[in-house]
């Protein structure tokens, strides 16, 4: 049976936001594992050919307003009312994703996400700003310097190089992406989930027989 559901996540990602509430209610309740998995969004773009809705839906009369009203409805439904827009929105999430990768390394990814989306979509914290940047990571209970000077390894680097590759070679095309399967299986036997609407489907997942 299902126990595991691996998370493709960028902090550039409003969605990113908006799943991991309603996503960590599923995992309580079904009692499933959750592991994050840094990637670099722009660069999963790149190698898909995908680009952000409002980009690509500019032009589809319509569809960018109706998705504003499923994005309302979804958040009421969830009660993320401290929601709000990034005022840098699209910043470059590069440093924070290697700085989740370093966090993720020490068995503290779940918790570095958990410290920092409030920090990015509830306070506009101006994580483009290293002092701001370090302040929120230090307040989150990490340590800034060792997780920022981590980030800038080799290592690090060619690790969200690789899991942006992977998460595009099993299919995922966007955020939030969510892979869903049994631990230790073979990663092709992992069911594909995309969008934050998908909650349901993946509950029904990790309970089914």
């Amino acid at each position: 049976m299902a126990n595991r559901v691996e998370l493709v996540f960028d902090f550039v990602s409003p969605n990113a936001y908006l799943i991991w509430g309603p996503l960590r209610d599923v995992i309580k309740r079904t009692g499933a594992e959750l592991d994050v998995v840094p990637v670099f969004l722009a660069g999963m773009h790149k190698l898909t050919g995908n680009a952000p809705p409002m980009i690509r839906d500019a032009d589809v009369k319509g569809k960018v307003e109706y998705s504003m009203l499923e994005m309302r409805r979804y958040i009421e439904k969830h009660q993320l009312t401290k929601y709000r827009l990034h005022p840098k929105f699209p910043f470059n999430s590069i440093t924070l994703q290697r700085m989740l990768t370093a966090a993720d390394q020490d068995g503290r990814g779940v918790q570095f996400v958990e410290a920092m989306l409030p920090a990015i979509w509830e306070e506009s914290v101006d994580i483009t700003d290293p002092e701001a940047l370090g302040a929120a990571v230090t307040a989150g209970g990490f340590d800034a310097a060792d997780l920022f000077a981590r980030s800038q390894t080799d290592e690090v680097k060619g690790m969200v190089a690789a899991n942006t590759d992977m998460a595009v070679e099993r299919g995922a095309f966007g955020i939030p992406t969510m892979f869903v399967g049994q631990t230790g299986a073979a990663p092709e036997t992992f069911e594909m989930f995309f969008g934050k609407e998908r909650l349901d489907q993946i509950e029904d997942e990790l309970t089914k027989g």
